[in-house]
């Protein structure tokens, strides 16, 4: 997930390079590439502006009550979604079990005397690895 957003950034700090490069290009030389999709791109922008004027003033008409109850909806949704991701990893599990061909698989202890002493010594149960008894 971090390498898709490095590489995101890195993609939109390159377009963002090239397009002051091409509006330095276009100044020096006195030239717009593909103007009629520039004067497009600037209306879009022009118009896209105005909506957020447009939007922020609205948005300060709300009552405060109307914003919280907004975060508590968008909280609560955030909590459902989670509920329910611990539900499907849950499901994902039981069919995991389901299919597996060591079906309610429970650890045994080992056989070999080797991992028995070697087990034994990780836990601190052993001395130093030197059997004592005899």
């Amino acid at each position: 997930m971090v390498i898709f957003a490095v590489a995101v950034f890195f993609v939109s700090l390159a377009g963002t390079v090239a397009l002051f490069v091409l509006k330095q290009w276009e100044e020096r030389t006195g030239r717009t590439l593909a103007p009629t999709v520039h004067r497009y791109l600037d209306v879009r922008a022009l118009q896209g502006k105005e909506l957020l004027v447009a939007l922020q003033a609205d948005l300060e008409k709300l009552p405060p009550e109307l914003v919280h109850l907004a975060h508590i909806a968008v909280h609560t949704g955030a909590l459902e979604v989670a509920r329910l991701a611990r539900f499907l990893e849950a499901q994902a599990h039981r069919l995991a079990d389901f299919v597996s061909h060591k079906h309610r698989f429970e650890r045994r202890a080992p056989r070999s005397e080797f991992l028995k002493k070697v087990i034994e010594h990780k836990n601190g149960n052993g001395s130093n690895g030197v059997d004592t008894t005899e």
